[in-house]
């Protein structure tokens, strides 16, 4: 167990000190435009397996990755052309994309041949994450099968004492997760309903596909 420290989320030092534990290989929360979000530091593959250790997130289960910016994607993947409307339509904001990973990214973020991305709609997440670098590893900051919290309040109950750092940034303005399509297969698929409808997605690139 360790302290766990509550920061404001708009205080530059406390953004500073949450890069700061990032580089070195530890993990921090920060508040998105869905639910509170577990960091580490994408290219620390020690930092990404200890995302799944606090998290208890089963091993075969992707890690997502959040970008400051669209054009942070083609770091780490590669858009199918039917897919390029979601992007350019819905990001930033709560979508995440499946779609074919580069060899960038490490068979610890994910053992599949896909990557699961996103363009939070929240600026201080943005901030932090393009600080960071622009890219960073994250996953909903609860105990895998609890619920996904909105408040820095439900982070420290379900993971105070296991990460040194929250950034608090009051409730989560949607509070609500993204809504998952899988760009790798034709037509894209619809893994998850969230904060995006289903409808929006099919005036945006027609035919989906339902998991």
């Amino acid at each position: 167990m360790m302290k766990t420290e509550v920061v404001d989320a708009g205080s530059v030092a406390g953004r500073r000190r949450a890069v700061e534990i990032l580089r070195s290989g530890g993990l921090i929360v920060f508040p998105t435009d869905t639910v509170y979000g577990l960091a580490a530091d994408p290219w620390d593959e020690k930092a990404v397996r200890s995302l799944y250790e606090v998290k208890e997130r089963p091993g075969d289960l992707p890690i997502p990755l959040l970008l400051s910016d669209a054009d942070q994607l083609d770091r780490v993947a590669v858009l199918p052309e039917r897919c390029r409307e979601l992007p350019q339509r819905f990001w930033p904001g709560g979508l995440t994309l499946v779609v074919p990973k580069t060899d960038s990214v490490s068979e610890a973020i994910s053992g599949r041949a896909t990557v699961a991305l996103r363009v939070p709609d929240h600026p201080v997440a943005r901030c932090l994450i393009r600080e960071a670098g622009g890219v960073l590893a994250v996953t909903s900051a609860n105990v895998s099968g609890h619920s996904s919290p909105v408040t820095a309040r439900e982070v420290e109950v379900q993971l105070g004492g296991r990460i040194p750092l929250i950034l608090d940034g009051g409730p989560c303005p949607i509070g609500q997760a993204s809504t998952i399509v899988d760009c790798s297969v034709s037509p894209p698929h619809l893994l998850r309903r969230g904060a995006i409808s289903e409808g929006d997605l099919r005036a945006a690139i027609g035919a989906i596909g339902l998991a």
